[in-house]
C-alpha cells in the first residue's frame, strides 16, 4: 500500500488476472562447419553469424570448394526449402587442409563466454532452436550434438549419413546414436543438387549437379513446416526444393527396416517428386519416437518459461497461483486451437494444477512454486490403412 498523508483522490494502475505468453520461435537453425572464407582477418571464426539470405552467406563467407564442400550447399538448400534464419559458426576457412581437421575442432571448446569455439558456440544463441553439423558424420560430433541439445533443452539436431552408406552401415550408425529423449533425428540417403562452385583460378561461378548431405535441406522442411502447419506438424511428406535425384532409391521393403530402427527415409515417388518420408527422433523411448512431439514439447517449455519470469518473488498465494494457471491455461487453449493437441474441448487437451496439491507448505516456505502441466500432443498418422470389404444393401455392418 502506497502513502496517504493528503485527502483526495489517488488513482493508481494494477495488474489483475492472466498476462500473455508468446510462442518462441521454432525455425532459428545453426550450422557449424568449414567455410570458404570467414571475413577480413578471421573476422567470424568462431563467431554465431546471423545470415538472412543465401546472398548474405555468400558475402560473409563464400561459396562451395572441394576443402569446404558441405557448408555451402546446406545453407544454400536450407534457404531453397523455407529457411529463413540461421547462424554460421565457420570453425575455419577452406585455406586449411579439412583433411588435418579432427573432431574435436568441430565440437569445440568452452573456455566461457565470449571464448568458445566450435559447437559450444551456439550455446550463446538462445534463437537457435535446429542444429546440424553438415556432412560430418564422425561419431564424437554427433555425440557431442546429443549433449549440447539435452543440456539446453530448447533446440534439436539433424544428423547425416555418410556419403556411399549401405542399408547395414546406416543401421550401424543409428545403434550408436543414443538418445532416450529423442533429441535428434538420423535422415538417409545423400541427395543431389545443383551446387554453385567457384573456380579458383577464374573466379568464374558455375553450377554443378552433385551429391551432398541432405541435413541443410531436412533443416529448411523443418522452417517451413513450422511456418506454414506450425511446430505440431511432423516434418515428413514435404517436398525437397531442388533436389534432383538420390544417391540410392529405396523401395519400401528398404524403408521397413529402417523406419522401425528409427531411420527417416528420403524418397522419390514418381509423379510426387523427391520427399522427406520418415517423421521418427532417434530415442527408444516410444513416448518420444516422433519428431513433431519432441519439438512441440521445446516449444511449449521454452515459451511458458521465458513467459513466466515475471513470477519470480511474487508474493506465492492463492492470488499468484490463479494468474499462473491462467495464463499457462490460455498459452495451452491457443495451441489446442491451432491442432496441436487432441481433444473436443480445452479439457480433454490439458490440465494446468497449481494448488495445495501440487506442493506442500514446506515447498511454499522454501521458496517453491510447483505448476503441473499435462498435455495430449497430436500424434501423425504415420500408417494411413483402409479396411475396404464387399457389402451387399441388406448385409449386417
Amino acid at each position: 500500500m502506497g502513502d496517504y498523508l493528503t485527502p483526495g483522490v489517488y488513482i493508481k494502475e494494477i495488474e489483475m488476472g492472466a498476462k500473455s505468453i508468446e510462442g518462441v520461435s521454432t525455425s532459428t537453425a545453426g550450422f557449424v562447419g568449414i567455410t570458404e572464407t570467414n571475413g577480413d582477418s578471421n573476422e567470424y571464426k568462431d563467431k554465431a553469424v546471423f545470415v538472412s539470405s543465401w546472398s548474405d552467406f555468400v558475402r560473409k563467407f563464400g561459396r562451395y570448394t572441394e576443402v569446404a564442400p558441405y557448408m555451402a550447399p546446406a545453407v544454400y538448400s536450407f534457404f531453397a526449402n523455407g529457411g529463413q534464419r540461421c547462424y554460421i559458426v565457420s570453425v575455419v576457412n577452406s585455406a586449411v587442409d579439412p583433411k588435418t581437421f579432427e573432431a574435436a575442432d568441430y565440437v569445440g571448446t568452452d573456455d566461457g563466454k565470449g571464448k568458445r569455439t566450435g559447437l559450444y558456440v551456439l550455446e550463446e544463441v538462445d534463437d537457435v532452436s535446429i542444429i546440424a553439423i553438415p556432412g560430418i558424420t564422425d561419431t564424437t560430433v554427433q555425440k557431442a550434438m546429443i549433449t549440447h541439445c539435452a543440456k539446453l533443452k530448447d533446440r534439436f539436431c539433424v544428423f547425416d549419413s555418410a556419403k556411399g552408406e549401405d542399408l547395414a552401415a546406416i543401421k550401424t550408425r543409428k545403434n550408436t546414436l543414443i538418445s532416450d529423449e529423442g533429441y535428434g533425428a538420423l535422415y538417409y540417403p545423400w541427395i543431389k543438387m545443383g551446387v554453385e562452385k567457384k573456380d579458383s583460378l577464374t573466379k568464374k561461378i558455375t553450377l554443378e549437379s552433385m551429391l551432398v548431405p541432405p541435413s541443410g535441406a531436412i533443416v529448411g522442411v523443418y522452417a517451413r513446416s513450422d511456418s506454414e502447419r506450425g511446430v505440431h506438424k511432423a516434418p515428413a511428406n514435404e517436398v525437397l526444393r531442388g533436389v534432383l535425384e538420390l544417391e540410392f532409391n529405396l523401395t519400401n521393403a528398404d524403408q521397413g527396416p529402417l523406419n522401425s530402427a528409427g531411420i527417416n527415409c528420403i524418397r522419390s515417388f514418381p509423379g510426387r517428386g523427391i520427399r522427406v518420408w520418415g517423421a521418427r527422433t532417434i530415442s527408444s523411448d516410444a513416448n518420444w519416437k516422433y519428431v513433431n512431439i519432441r519439438r512441440l514439447f521445446l516449444y511449449l517449455e521454452e515459451s511458458i518459461d521465458e513467459a513466466t519470469q515475471w513470477v519470480v518473488f511474487e508474493p506465492n498465494n492463492e492470488r499468484l497461483w490463479a494468474r499462473v494457471v491462467q495464463t499457462i491455461s490460455n498459452f495451452l487453449t491457443r495451441a489446442w486451437k491451432d491442432g496441436a493437441l487432441m481433444g473436443t474441448t480445452p479439457e480433454e487437451a490439458f490440465f494446468v494444477k497449481c494448488d495445495r496439491t501440487t506442493m506442500t507448505q514446506d515447498d511454499i516456505d522454501n521458496g517453491k512454486l510447483i505448476v503441473t502441466i499435462g498435455v495430449s500432443p497430436t500424434k501423425p498418422a504415420e500408417f494411413v490403412i483402409f479396411e475396404i470389404a464387399q457389402w451387399t444393401g441388406d448385409s449386417n455392418n
